[in-house]
């Protein structure tokens, strides 16, 4: 399958507010969990405690540009009700910022998606941006 690439439009993609496990793999292998706390279709803002930043990011020092963290991704979204859809994705780490003691944020900007990954991820945003302009 062929991988769809993202367009860097980064800061101006609407986020929904998540929470749902993530799979985060460095370049050597080595898989973190972490918790997603809003989904994009272009990126994801992950939380982590400060032991699993510091697996990420090596002296928790904040990527900059061309400086950059390669990673894959992998979690779920539930673009059927009934049956959610693995994410396979490779990205990188752009983002870090500590909330408090031990947590953590990290900013993951998605490059490539598996096979339809983009066009679930943009189904799903999609999906929960229009439920919020409902009127309750």
């Amino acid at each position: 399958m062929k991988a769809a690439t993202v367009k860097p439009n980064l800061r101006n993609q609407q986020r929904v507010d998540i929470v749902s496990d993530i799979v985060i793999e460095k370049p050597d292998g080595c898989q973190l969990t972490c918790k997603i706390s809003n989904l994009s279709r272009t990126g994801v803002m992950v939380c982590c405690n400060q032991k699993t930043a510091d697996q990420l990011i090596p002296r928790l020092q904040a990527p900059t540009p061309g400086s950059w963290i390669d990673v894959k991704a992998h979690f779920s979204v539930p673009v059927v009700a009934t049956q959610p859809v693995s994410i396979f994705a490779t990205g990188h780490i752009v983002h870090l910022r500590r909330m408090a003691r031990d947590e953590f944020q990290l900013g993951i900007q998605f490059e490539d998606f598996e096979g339809n990954g983009f066009d679930y991820v943009d189904r799903y945003v999609r999906k929960l941006l229009s439920d919020m302009r409902k009127p309750a």
